[in-house]
């Protein structure tokens, strides 16, 4: 029963929290499972994000796109697509709708380059599921704080806004990938809501696993994460 689920979001949405939420009820309820993230999530993929996120010099538009579509083959190849074959359910934090929104809206770069190199990349692979943490660009930056931002958290107000309108674009484009979840919810409620999602889609794939009492795991879960940043 191999499942692709990707988390998108803004700055600040908790998309990186809720993912991890998710991976642990999935192991909760012994459903083979994975987590994993973009840009990263290799040892290639890690030096990858230190050049586009925390390098001072200046990275072309296409030179960002193609430096997240080099790691993102990379993950494909040696994590993803081996665990998909193995019948596991995947939980990756951010995919190629991210390069769309990033580098297409807000860095607007040619969409048509987009769509081709990223094709490339993932051999065609899309989500089964793809969720969005959806929050106004101002909240979700502010909840970053005062901490050290990276190159893409550094970007104007306008550049977030682009980025949001594009995520809330593409969702609409394709309602039956998209699961558009209100950010500014409590982590409890939208960990329930997002299980309730996946948990449908398990039983639709003929595994009737994770019938179990969601608020009870999720109240267990979130003691044990009190130290995560929920604004990640």
């Amino acid at each position: 029963m191999p499942l692709f689920i990707t988390f998108e979001g803004g700055e600040g949405s908790g998309k990186s929290f809720q993912a991890s939420v998710l991976h642990k009820l999935l192991t909760r309820d012994n459903i083979p499972s994975i987590l994993t993230r973009e840009p990263g999530g290799t040892p290639v993929g890690e030096e990858i994000t230190k050049c586009l996120k925390w390098n001072n010099s200046s990275i072309s538009p296409l030179a960002e796109m193609l430096l997240f579509n080099a790691s993102r083959s990379h993950l494909i190849e040696t994590v993803i697509s081996p665990a998909l074959a193995e019948g596991k359910v995947v939980v990756c934090d951010r995919f190629t709708d991210s390069t769309i929104v990033y580098q297409g809206y807000g860095r607007k770069l040619d969409m048509k380059t987009i769509e081709k190199v990223n094709k490339i990349a993932t051999g065609g692979l899309i989500p089964d599921l793809t969720i969005l943490m959806d929050i106004i660009p101002g909240i979700g930056l502010a909840r970053k704080g005062i901490q050290k931002r990276d190159r893409f958290e550094k970007e104007g107000l306008s550049f977030h806004n682009r980025v949001r309108n594009g995520y809330l674009e593409l969702a609409t484009k394709e309602p039956g990938r998209w699961l558009i979840i209100d950010a500014g919810k409590s982590k409890e409620e939208i960990a329930r809501e997002i299980w309730l999602k996946v948990k449908e889609l398990i039983q639709e794939r003929g595994n009737q696993k994770g019938e179990e009492n969601v608020d009870d795991a999720a109240g267990e879960i979130f003691e044990e994460s009190t130290d995560e940043r929920a604004g990640q």
